[in-house]
């Protein structure tokens, strides 16, 4: 941890051109990112485990009467003779119960969206973000402890997660409104957000593993200790802004806050009403509700689909369950490089590169999701086609993701509470709807499910190419002066 590194050969930046002024190696601001990185990996794993876990929570008989399964497609599963471990309690919930489970998380997400962006412009992203995943964290270890007493609980303790989860985001970005110069914006954004990826690809697979081999209490156990973990090197090693940073070096802390200098505002108050009249502001509402829309009825749904219609196990079930958000988290990291690369390098302007990255992220995920319903049993090209349509949606990141900080860098943590509270909506309903939508389990009735998820998805790229914005708004900076970034 030495940021210092370099320090000497660094000019202090009396010239506009900022180009490799700071090294980003060891940097504070690429530690932040680092850092955040875990978090945001460490908050998914916590969030995706139940879906895995659940599978295995539930009493086979009651989810499906086994005769409505089979006759859709052959089963294959490649017959791995370990003994599995079986002394996990079932419970008998129905399908309806399971999505009601499923669903909890988002009501007390919701709940904590726009208040963690209006906290975090008062206290701070730092102190909210860490405690956002240290409540994450400690309510995941009494998962085992809630499901015993009763579905209620269960239920409850879920949506206190969720609580905890809601402020995360708008915290982190918060934080990235005083620690990122705009032209790195997409590369530290979507390297602290792919976490969010990569805990996702990480914690199916290793929450199915753990479910085979000891027990599904130990899902929630596992993840719950390390969060707990990383909440003391966050609160040990990070600060809120470059100026109260311990061991950042002299050129760096300049370097951020002469880039950001008039980007800021000075007001203290919020102005809601310019804020919520913003157009741009609706185009990103749209566009985050309906990719959500997508996301969340993927993530908590795939691995029922894989076990009831293309009929893998849930050993097999959670690596490939696990494989469309490999291939986004690879596409979160190489889309935010080169969308700097673009604003940077080759002089596009920002509204341009988050309307064409918006509009790869969706209607790409749209038309591979469609196709995916139509190959029947065919389980390879199936798995295939829905990787290709997540790995697609991890362009949005370089969209329209993180257009908050354009538009308004100072309000950045509101504006994502907000445009998240929206894109929450889908979480709640969607996985419900598609539960209720696919009582038969046919592949007829999963394909409406893919036929909704595609037709939203269009809609919302429709509508942020045509109101977005690249530009600081207004409303956004004290002294009201327009500027490009």
């Amino acid at each position: 941890m030495e940021p210092e590194e370099g320090e000497d050969r660094t000019p202090l930046l009396k010239e506009p051109r900022l180009d490799g002024a700071v090294p980003a190696c060891c940097s504070a601001r690429y530690n932040l990112a680092l850092l955040a990185f875990f978090g945001f990996f460490l908050l998914y794993a916590l969030r995706v485990n139940l879906s895995v876990a659940l599978v295995d929570m539930v009493e086979p008989n009651t989810s499906l009467a086994k005769n409505t399964t089979s006759n859709v497609c052959p089963e294959h599963s490649s017959t791995i003779n370990t003994p599995r471990n079986t002394t996990g309690k079932k419970y008998s919930w129905d399908a309806d119960t399971q999505g009601w489970i499923l669903g909890s998380f988002f009501y007390g997400y919701i709940i904590t969206q726009i208040p963690g962006g209006y906290l975090a412009s008062k206290i701070g992203g730092k102190l909210l973000l860490g405690f956002g995943v240290f409540g994450t964290s400690a309510f995941t270890l009494l998962t085992p402890l809630a499901a015993d007493l009763g579905v209620g609980y269960l239920i409850a303790v879920r949506a206190l997660e969720g609580l905890g989860e809601g402020v995360t985001f708008p915290a982190m970005h918060s934080m990235w409104s005083s620690w990122a110069p705009p032209l790195e914006r997409s590369k530290l954004l979507s390297i602290s957000y792919a976490g969010a990826q990569l805990g996702t690809v990480v914690s199916l697979p290793l929450s199915g593993l753990i479910c085979y081999y000891m027990n599904w209490v130990y899902v929630f156990y596992i993840f719950g200790a390390l969060g707990v973990l990383w909440f003391f090197f966050w609160m040990w090693l990070v600060s809120d802004t470059p100026d109260t940073h311990k061991s950042i070096s002299h050129a760096e802390r300049e370097y951020i806050l002469s880039s950001l200098k008039d980007q800021l505002s000075t007001q203290k108050s919020v102005p809601w009403r310019p804020m919520l009249e913003s157009l741009p502001l609706w185009a990103i509402v749209v566009a985050h509700f309906s990719y959500n829309w997508t996301f969340y009825t993927l993530l908590t749904l795939l691995p029922t689909y894989m076990k009831e219609i293309l009929r893998f196990d849930a050993q097999e079930n959670g690596f490939l369950s696990a494989l469309p958000y490999f291939g986004c988290w690879l596409c979160i990291i190489l889309s935010g490089q080169i969308a700097d690369y673009l604003r940077e390098k080759q002089k596009f302007s920002t509204v341009c590169v988050r309307k064409c990255f918006t509009l790869i992220g969706m209607i790409g995920p749209a038309v591979f999701l469609v196709a995916a319903g139509f190959i029947g049993c065919n389980y390879a090209l199936a798995v295939a086609f829905v990787t290709i349509s997540t790995t697609l949606g991890g362009f949005c990141t370089s969209g329209y993701s993180i257009n908050h900080l354009d538009i308004a860098p100072s309000y950045a943590g509101i504006l994502l509470g907000i445009t998240n509270s929206f894109a929450t909506i889908p979480g709640m309903v969607g996985p419900v709807i598609a539960k209720s939508l696919t009582h038969n389990n046919t592949v007829g009735e999963w394909q409406t499910v893919f036929y909704i998820a595609a037709s939203i998805n269009l809609f919302g790229a429709i509508f942020f190419a045509l109101f977005a914005s690249g530009e600081v708004q207004d409303w956004a900076v004290s002294g009201y002066h327009l500027h490009r970034n």
